[in-house]
Protein backbone atom coordinates (compact mmCIF):
# COMPACT_ATOMS: atom_id res chain seq x y z
CA UNK A 1 0.00 0.00 0.00
CA UNK A 2 2.27 2.61 0.93
CA UNK A 3 4.70 1.73 -1.80
CA UNK A 4 1.69 2.33 -4.14
CA UNK A 5 0.12 5.66 -2.41
CA UNK A 6 4.03 7.18 -1.90
CA UNK A 7 5.84 5.51 -4.94
CA UNK A 8 8.57 4.45 -3.16
CA UNK A 9 10.30 1.09 -3.77
CA UNK A 10 10.15 -1.88 -1.78
CA UNK A 11 13.13 -1.17 0.73
CA UNK A 12 12.21 2.26 0.79
CA UNK A 13 8.48 1.69 2.28
CA UNK A 14 10.14 -0.98 4.89
CA UNK A 15 12.20 1.96 5.97
CA UNK A 16 9.67 4.44 6.34
CA UNK A 17 6.94 1.51 7.65
CA UNK A 18 10.32 0.75 10.35
CA UNK A 19 11.13 4.36 11.16
CA UNK A 20 7.21 5.11 11.95
CA UNK A 21 6.82 1.90 14.39
CA UNK A 22 10.39 2.85 16.04
CA UNK A 23 12.07 -0.52 15.08
CA UNK A 24 15.66 -0.49 13.03
CA UNK A 25 16.07 -2.40 10.39
CA UNK A 26 18.72 -5.23 10.77
CA UNK A 27 22.17 -5.11 8.74
CA UNK A 28 23.52 -7.43 7.10
CA UNK A 29 26.62 -8.14 7.75
CA UNK A 30 29.47 -6.84 9.53
CA UNK A 31 30.43 -4.70 6.33
CA UNK A 32 27.07 -3.13 6.16
CA UNK A 33 27.05 -2.08 9.38
CA UNK A 34 30.41 -0.72 9.58
CA UNK A 35 29.39 1.32 6.62
CA UNK A 36 25.82 2.09 8.64
CA UNK A 37 28.33 3.85 11.32
CA UNK A 38 30.19 5.47 9.24
CA UNK A 39 27.25 7.03 7.03
CA UNK A 40 25.38 8.21 10.53
CA UNK A 41 28.38 9.96 11.86
CA UNK A 42 29.06 11.61 8.32
CA UNK A 43 25.28 12.79 8.63
CA UNK A 44 26.72 14.12 11.97
CA UNK A 45 29.51 16.03 10.14
CA UNK A 46 27.30 17.55 7.75
CA UNK A 47 24.63 18.41 10.38
CA UNK A 48 27.42 20.56 12.35
CA UNK A 49 28.58 22.30 9.33
CA UNK A 50 24.95 23.46 8.29
CA UNK A 51 24.22 24.50 11.68
CA UNK A 52 27.32 26.56 11.29
CA UNK A 53 27.04 28.24 8.16
CA UNK A 54 23.99 29.34 9.17
CA UNK A 55 25.02 31.02 12.10
CA UNK A 56 27.76 32.50 10.43
CA UNK A 57 25.15 34.53 7.95
CA UNK A 58 24.14 36.52 10.38
CA UNK A 59 27.30 37.62 11.78
CA UNK A 60 29.17 40.70 10.98
CA UNK A 61 31.18 38.68 8.36
CA UNK A 62 28.25 37.26 6.49
CA UNK A 63 26.44 40.58 6.43
CA UNK A 64 27.26 40.98 2.36
CA UNK A 65 25.87 37.48 1.74
CA UNK A 66 22.75 38.22 3.56
CA UNK A 67 22.31 41.54 1.92
CA UNK A 68 22.64 38.99 -1.61
CA UNK A 69 20.25 36.88 -0.61
CA UNK A 70 17.72 39.83 0.47
CA UNK A 71 18.73 41.89 -2.26
CA UNK A 72 17.38 38.77 -4.70
CA UNK A 73 14.06 38.92 -2.52
CA UNK A 74 14.71 35.79 -0.38
CA UNK A 75 13.16 36.30 3.67
CA UNK A 76 14.10 35.34 6.00
CA UNK A 77 11.31 32.61 6.31
CA UNK A 78 13.06 31.29 2.80
CA UNK A 79 16.01 31.57 4.04
CA UNK A 80 15.30 29.29 7.26
CA UNK A 81 13.25 26.78 4.89
CA UNK A 82 16.35 26.12 3.34
CA UNK A 83 18.79 26.59 5.65
CA UNK A 84 21.23 28.90 3.40
CA UNK A 85 23.62 30.30 5.49
CA UNK A 86 27.71 32.07 4.78
CA UNK A 87 31.43 30.38 4.69
CA UNK A 88 33.58 32.68 6.08
CA UNK A 89 36.55 33.77 4.03
CA UNK A 90 39.38 31.83 6.63
CA UNK A 91 41.09 28.72 5.21
CA UNK A 92 40.23 27.09 9.03
CA UNK A 93 36.74 28.78 9.97
CA UNK A 94 34.88 25.79 9.79
CA UNK A 95 37.74 23.28 10.53
CA UNK A 96 38.91 25.01 13.50
CA UNK A 97 34.79 25.18 15.19
CA UNK A 98 34.48 21.23 14.33
CA UNK A 99 37.47 20.31 15.40
CA UNK A 100 36.90 21.98 18.44
CA UNK A 101 34.04 19.91 18.84
CA UNK A 102 35.66 16.69 18.79
CA UNK A 103 35.83 16.21 15.29
CA UNK A 104 38.54 14.44 13.36
CA UNK A 105 39.83 16.43 10.16
CA UNK A 106 39.88 12.80 8.12
CA UNK A 107 35.67 12.55 8.73
CA UNK A 108 35.79 16.39 7.18
CA UNK A 109 38.06 15.78 4.16
CA UNK A 110 35.47 12.66 3.72
CA UNK A 111 32.35 14.24 4.05
CA UNK A 112 33.97 16.99 1.30
CA UNK A 113 33.90 19.77 4.04
CA UNK A 114 37.93 20.30 3.78
CA UNK A 115 40.34 19.42 1.14
CA UNK A 116 43.61 17.55 1.78
CA UNK A 117 46.76 18.65 -0.31
CA UNK A 118 48.60 16.17 -2.31
CA UNK A 119 51.59 17.17 -0.11
CA UNK A 120 50.59 15.41 2.87
CA UNK A 121 52.55 18.01 5.08
CA UNK A 122 50.37 20.71 3.78
CA UNK A 123 47.25 20.87 6.84
CA UNK A 124 43.72 20.61 5.68
CA UNK A 125 42.02 23.70 4.83
CA UNK A 126 38.26 24.62 4.23
CA UNK A 127 36.57 23.46 0.89
CA UNK A 128 34.10 26.42 1.46
CA UNK A 129 35.19 30.07 1.68
CA UNK A 130 33.42 33.61 1.30
CA UNK A 131 30.75 31.95 -0.04
CA UNK A 132 26.76 31.98 0.36
CA UNK A 133 26.25 28.57 1.72
CA UNK A 134 23.04 26.19 -0.17
CA UNK A 135 22.68 22.87 2.22
CA UNK A 136 21.11 19.76 -0.24
CA UNK A 137 19.54 17.66 1.66
CA UNK A 138 17.94 14.31 0.71
CA UNK A 139 14.69 13.19 0.81
CA UNK A 140 14.37 12.88 4.68
CA UNK A 141 15.86 16.29 5.33
CA UNK A 142 19.65 15.23 6.39
CA UNK A 143 22.15 17.42 4.95
CA UNK A 144 24.05 15.22 2.37
CA UNK A 145 26.47 18.00 0.64
CA UNK A 146 26.71 21.59 -0.07
CA UNK A 147 26.52 24.44 -2.66
CA UNK A 148 28.84 27.60 -2.36
CA UNK A 149 28.33 30.57 -4.41
CA UNK A 150 31.15 33.64 -4.54
CA UNK A 151 29.79 36.75 -3.72
CA UNK A 152 32.85 38.55 -4.99
CA UNK A 153 34.80 38.16 -8.13
CA UNK A 154 36.46 34.81 -7.38
CA UNK A 155 36.39 31.50 -9.55
CA UNK A 156 34.76 29.08 -9.76
CA UNK A 157 31.34 30.81 -9.08
CA UNK A 158 29.46 27.77 -8.13
CA UNK A 159 31.58 25.01 -6.04
CA UNK A 160 29.83 21.95 -5.02
CA UNK A 161 30.87 18.76 -2.57
CA UNK A 162 33.02 16.56 -4.19
CA UNK A 163 31.49 13.03 -4.38
CA UNK A 164 31.37 11.26 -0.98
CA UNK A 165 29.93 8.28 0.81
CA UNK A 166 26.81 9.83 0.79
CA UNK A 167 26.66 12.23 -2.14
CA UNK A 168 25.96 11.28 -5.21
CA UNK A 169 25.34 14.76 -8.06
CA UNK A 170 23.90 12.60 -10.50
CA UNK A 171 21.73 10.74 -8.18
CA UNK A 172 20.10 13.59 -6.14
CA UNK A 173 18.23 16.81 -6.53
CA UNK A 174 18.33 20.21 -5.21
CA UNK A 175 15.05 21.03 -3.02
CA UNK A 176 13.95 17.07 -2.77
CA UNK A 177 13.14 17.45 0.51
CA UNK A 178 11.52 20.78 1.08
CA UNK A 179 8.85 20.07 -2.75
CA UNK A 180 8.48 16.33 -1.66
CA UNK A 181 5.37 16.61 -0.07
CA UNK A 182 3.64 18.94 -2.07
CA UNK A 183 4.93 16.74 -5.15
CA UNK A 184 2.91 14.38 -3.78
CA UNK A 185 0.17 15.67 -3.03
CA UNK A 186 -0.38 17.78 -6.16
CA UNK A 187 1.02 14.82 -8.61
CA UNK A 188 3.97 17.82 -9.85
CA UNK A 189 7.11 17.82 -9.79
CA UNK A 190 9.42 21.12 -11.93
CA UNK A 191 13.42 20.41 -12.36
CA UNK A 192 14.69 23.71 -13.32
CA UNK A 193 18.10 24.70 -13.82
CA UNK A 194 19.71 26.35 -10.57
CA UNK A 195 18.88 26.92 -7.02
CA UNK A 196 17.87 30.16 -6.97
CA UNK A 197 15.28 29.35 -9.34
CA UNK A 198 14.03 26.60 -6.76
CA UNK A 199 13.40 29.26 -3.90
CA UNK A 200 12.24 31.42 -6.04
CA UNK A 201 9.28 29.26 -7.16
CA UNK A 202 8.91 27.62 -3.55
CA UNK A 203 8.66 31.72 -2.52
CA UNK A 204 6.10 32.33 -5.33
CA UNK A 205 3.56 29.65 -3.62
CA UNK A 206 5.24 26.93 -6.38
CA UNK A 207 6.79 24.33 -3.83
CA UNK A 208 7.11 21.75 -6.32
CA UNK A 209 10.43 23.20 -7.66
CA UNK A 210 14.10 20.73 -7.56
CA UNK A 211 17.08 21.57 -9.35
CA UNK A 212 19.97 18.70 -10.88
CA UNK A 213 22.96 19.33 -9.37
CA UNK A 214 25.51 21.44 -11.65
CA UNK A 215 24.96 18.80 -14.37
CA UNK A 216 23.37 18.06 -17.09
CA UNK A 217 20.27 16.03 -15.92
CA UNK A 218 20.45 12.25 -15.84
CA UNK A 219 18.28 9.51 -16.48
CA UNK A 220 19.18 8.41 -12.27
CA UNK A 221 17.88 12.53 -11.54
CA UNK A 222 14.56 11.34 -14.05
CA UNK A 223 13.85 8.21 -12.58
CA UNK A 224 13.88 9.80 -9.15
CA UNK A 225 11.21 12.24 -10.25
CA UNK A 226 9.10 9.32 -11.66
CA UNK A 227 8.80 8.37 -8.33
CA UNK A 228 7.13 11.01 -7.24
CA UNK A 229 4.90 11.52 -10.04
CA UNK A 230 4.38 10.00 -13.48
CA UNK A 231 4.93 13.10 -15.74
CA UNK A 232 7.12 15.65 -14.39
CA UNK A 233 8.02 19.08 -16.27
CA UNK A 234 11.35 19.54 -17.41
CA UNK A 235 11.62 23.51 -17.63
CA UNK A 236 14.03 25.35 -19.71
CA UNK A 237 15.05 29.00 -20.68
CA UNK A 238 14.06 29.66 -24.50
CA UNK A 239 17.44 30.25 -26.12
CA UNK A 240 19.65 28.10 -28.49
CA UNK A 241 21.44 26.34 -24.98
CA UNK A 242 17.74 25.94 -23.30
CA UNK A 243 16.64 24.22 -26.30
CA UNK A 244 19.45 21.89 -27.05
CA UNK A 245 19.24 20.88 -23.07
CA UNK A 246 16.02 20.05 -23.25
CA UNK A 247 16.81 17.53 -26.72
CA UNK A 248 19.59 15.68 -24.44
CA UNK A 249 17.27 15.47 -21.77
CA UNK A 250 14.23 13.99 -24.36
CA UNK A 251 16.64 11.64 -25.88
CA UNK A 252 18.44 10.59 -22.51
CA UNK A 253 15.06 9.64 -21.56
CA UNK A 254 13.43 7.70 -24.06
CA UNK A 255 15.49 4.18 -23.10
CA UNK A 256 13.65 4.08 -20.09
CA UNK A 257 10.19 4.97 -20.57
CA UNK A 258 7.66 2.70 -19.54
CA UNK A 259 3.94 2.65 -19.52
CA UNK A 260 2.25 5.95 -17.96
CA UNK A 261 5.25 7.60 -17.35
CA UNK A 262 6.63 10.44 -19.82
CA UNK A 263 7.81 14.60 -19.57
CA UNK A 264 6.52 17.58 -20.09
CA UNK A 265 8.85 20.47 -21.80
CA UNK A 266 8.23 24.03 -20.42
CA UNK A 267 9.94 26.51 -22.77
CA UNK A 268 10.41 29.85 -21.05
CA UNK A 269 10.75 33.18 -23.33
CA UNK A 270 14.47 33.61 -24.37
CA UNK A 271 16.58 35.26 -21.25
CA UNK A 272 14.08 34.12 -18.73
CA UNK A 273 14.13 31.99 -15.69
CA UNK A 274 11.76 31.17 -13.26
CA UNK A 275 13.36 33.51 -10.99
CA UNK A 276 12.92 36.49 -13.00
CA UNK A 277 9.88 35.35 -14.07
CA UNK A 278 8.11 35.34 -10.98
CA UNK A 279 9.71 38.51 -10.16
CA UNK A 280 8.59 40.22 -13.03
CA UNK A 281 4.96 38.90 -13.58
CA UNK A 282 4.08 36.45 -10.71
CA UNK A 283 3.63 32.73 -10.31
CA UNK A 284 0.61 33.21 -12.36
CA UNK A 285 3.24 33.67 -15.56
CA UNK A 286 4.58 30.42 -14.81
CA UNK A 287 1.29 28.75 -14.13
CA UNK A 288 0.52 29.92 -17.38
CA UNK A 289 3.77 28.53 -19.06
CA UNK A 290 3.12 24.80 -16.88
CA UNK A 291 -0.23 25.02 -18.92
CA UNK A 292 1.13 25.82 -22.14
CA UNK A 293 3.91 22.66 -21.39
CA UNK A 294 5.06 20.44 -24.73
CA UNK A 295 4.40 16.76 -24.44
CA UNK A 296 7.63 14.68 -24.86
CA UNK A 297 5.92 13.25 -27.93
CA UNK A 298 5.57 16.85 -29.22
CA UNK A 299 8.43 17.78 -28.58
CA UNK A 300 10.03 15.12 -30.75
CA UNK A 301 8.01 15.74 -33.50
CA UNK A 302 9.52 18.57 -33.68
CA UNK A 303 12.99 17.98 -33.43
CA UNK A 304 12.87 15.30 -36.04
CA UNK A 305 10.82 18.12 -38.62
CA UNK A 306 13.32 20.41 -37.43
CA UNK A 307 14.15 22.89 -40.92
CA UNK A 308 12.09 20.43 -43.08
Amino acid sequence: FVMKTENLTFPEAVERLAAEAGMELPTESPKERERARRAATHYDVLEKACAYYEKELYLPSGQASLAYLKNRGITEETIRTFRLGFAPDHRSGLKGTLTGDGIAEQLMVEAGLLIQPDDRNRSTYDRFRGRVMFPIMDRKGRVIAFGGRAIEDREPKYLNSPETPLFDKGRNLYGIFQALGSARKKQQLILVEGYTDVIALHQAGIDTGVAPLGTALTVEQVQLAWRITREPYLCFDGDTAGQRAAARAAERALPHLKPGYSLRFVILPEGEDPDSLVKKNGPAAMQEYLGLATSLSDLLWLMETAGQ
